[in-house]
């Protein structure tokens, strides 16, 4: 109850969240110039030559780090990115004498350009988003397995192009006269600002977005996220940075082949992530130090080398072994990557650096339209083959009020929070929000119109802080940064989860977890929120907490309410109104006094031989 003082306190704001992301992305760099200094220093002309390869790795894996980090889709795909960028920045770049030997059969409109290699950069970034968007069409409709074998796809066929477009890039013979102009100087600027974009890319509405995705696609599509456009949006700027990555990656080598970009290159990108950590830009970076390192010393004994007088043999190969070795201790012994599943960050510089700027007035929240709107449901079915879950239920939920459904459990309760939702989708029947047909909506297009909900099983954005699930709704819903940030602080207040604003949400307790789903919504300025549950598994005290929470958002906000739960204490006191619902269908409405004495209810809940027993629906 102590953190409802703060629901109206904030009229001031300070950017911490721009500050630790800023601060991040420094730290990020000085780890890798630090070692860069290092290498350079101790090795000289070799160190010089393994930091340059090192940046180059880091801007390549940082680019993978976009979409596979954000989205949790492994991609095999971005080795052919970097391919297509290395070849047309070749080309580009190519002198017209060398360039009429090489290739005399290139296209008119690709030939003679010798552009400066800034300027082919700027070309391969454009024709790098051209191409992964298109792509990503057909990408971004996939999750999961499915989506990384989409990927590997794409490799395959990307490489087998390669080949066989002689006229482009002489086939699987050796692609030269590439300017090497990549020096470290270039590839740690290069690396530099690729963390830089990265770091930004993850902090944004489109890296939250995509974020939440990768955590729990249901819940994000519940607060207005479109899943396949969050994860298109991702790809095509990874794919952009990969074929820049590309670029800079045929410049350091001079010449290559399609080989270079098939699967030896895949391979490492994916075990740096790996090693590093998938889910951060920091381990990217430090997974790309590691496997970079460790692959140039395994090449050192790859060829033979000198064991206390003995010659050992050539072992080629051994670098993959040694890939493969990595990978298999990392996911044992750090299954999150060495860096974990957050960014390295300095709390004590962030606060610092914020409290230096000068404090923003927070934006106004805005309000959602007067009208709450009334939930009707008419002749509402659902089957699943033979089974019946919701059998013409009829039912009218008025807004700006609590209209408690109830029933035993099988009853179809869930199931009609899931048709109302768009979780899925009804066989027979009508739904409506107002003048609203919610049987048309998409998923993700209930929260744009006000109507949010929570789940019987939690779902929270695990690997989000607990102010970042909620910052994200504010932002899924179209606020601004700084609308979105007011709205989540004063969630979170009303919820009593500002201490916990920088948690993990998979490290919240039961009852705080029930309580950020619900400030989640409060994010949305719902108009209406159906609650599946809200109170089942929680303690007497806790229920009551929460029953006082949400009877005083009924009551401040006029927001209309479905609630869902089993201890029928915690709706009656709630509820202006009851639905009870049996075996999928409607068996009484009306208020809690009268659906306590209805003997169709009654018999509903603990049978015809203890009809008597009636004070079990009063408690």
């Amino acid at each position: 109850m102590g953190g409802e003082a703060g629901t109206g306190a904030a009229a001031i704001i300070r950017p911490t969240e721009r500050t630790g992301a800023a601060v991040s992305a420094v730290l990020i760099v000085l780890v890798l110039a630090l070692v860069v200094a290092a290498l350079t220093f101790m090795l000289g002309r070799q160190g010089e030559r393994m930091a340059t390869q090192l940046c180059v790795n880091v801007a390549a894996t940082v680019a993978l780090a976009v979409f596979s980090g954000n989205s949790g889709i492994v991609s095999f795909g971005h080795a052919a990115l970097m391919g297509v960028g290395a070849y047309l920045s070749g080309i580009l770049t190519m002198s017209a004498g060398l360039q009429g030997s090489a290739l005399p059969l290139l296209p008119a409109f690709l030939a003679g350009h010798e552009l400066p290699v800034g300027v082919a950069l700027v070309v391969v970034a454009l024709a790098g988003m051209a191409f992964s968007l298109a792509v990503g069409l057909a990408i971004s409709r996939l999750a999961g397995a499915s989506a990384t074998i989409a990927t590997l796809g794409l490799l395959i066929i990307v490489h087998s192009v390669l080949i066989g477009a002689r006229e482009l890039t002489r086939g699987s013979q050796t692609f030269y006269g590439v300017p090497r102009v990549t020096d470290l100087t270039l590839a740690l600027c290069a690396a530099a600002l690729f963390i830089a974009l990265a770091v930004a890319f993850r902090e944004s509405r489109h890296g939250l977005r995509l974020r939440a995705v990768r955590d729990d696609e249901a819940a994000a599509q519940a607060i207005g996220i479109d899943p396949k456009r969050a994860r298109l949006i991702g790809w095509a700027v990874s794919g952009t940075m990969a074929a820049v990555a590309g670029a800079l990656y045929g410049h350091m080598l001079g010449a290559f082949s399609p080989t270079t970009f098939y699967a030896s290159l895949t391979f490492a990108l994916v075990a740096m992530l790996i090693v590093g950590g998938l889910t951060s830009v920091s381990g990217a970076v430090i997974g790309a130090i590691v496997v970079t390192l460790a692959q140039d010393g395994v090449r050192q004994i790859e060829g033979g080398f000198t064991l206390f007088g003995l010659e050992m043999p050539a072992l080629f190969g051994l670098t993959t072994v040694a890939l493969a070795l990595l990978i298999l201790l990392a996911l044992w012994l750090r299954p999150d990557g060495l860096v974990g599943v957050r960014e390295i960050s300095w709390p004590w510089l962030a606060r610092r650096l914020s409290a230096l700027l000068p404090p923003g007035r927070a934006a106004p929240e805005s309000t959602p339209p007067p009208e709450s709107g009334d939930l009707d449901v008419a002749r509402l079915t659902r089957r699943f083959g033979g089974l019946i879950a919701v059998n013409e239920a009829s039912f009218r939920a008025p807004g700006g009020t609590v209209t408690g459904l109830i029933g035993p459990n099988g009853a179809g309760k869930s199931t009609i929070v899931n048709l109302l939702t768009g979780q899925d989708r009804a066989s027979a029947g009508q739904m409506r929000f107002g003048a609203l047909d919610l049987a048309r909506l998409k998923p993700h297009g209930f929260a744009p119109h006000g109507i949010a909900r929570t789940f019987q099983n939690i779902r929270l954005f695990a690997n989000l802080s607990v102010r970042e699930n909620v910052l994200v709704a504010g932002l899924a819903s179209g606020l601004t940064r700084a609308e979105a940030s007011t709205v989540t602080e004063r969630a979170l207040a009303r919820m009593d989860l500002t201490r916990r604003a920088d948690t993990l949400a998979s490290a919240l307790p039961y009852g705080e977890a029930k309580r950020l789903e619900i400030a989640r919504c409060l994010a949305l300025r719902p108009r209406f929120i159906l609650l599946d549950e809200p109170a089942a598994g929680l303690n007497p005290e806790e229920t009551r907490d929460l029953g006082e929470r949400l009877a005083r958002l009924s009551a401040e906000d006029g927001t209309g309410m479905l609630l869902i739960d089993h201890d029928l204490g915690f709706v009656n006191r709630l509820s202006s109104a009851i639905v009870v619902l049996n075996k999928g269908e409607v068996i009484a409405t009306g208020t809690p006094e009268a659906v306590r004495a209805d003997p169709a209810v009654i018999e509903a809940y603990i049978g015809r031989a203890n009809r008597p027993v009636t004070p079990a629906l009063a408690t």
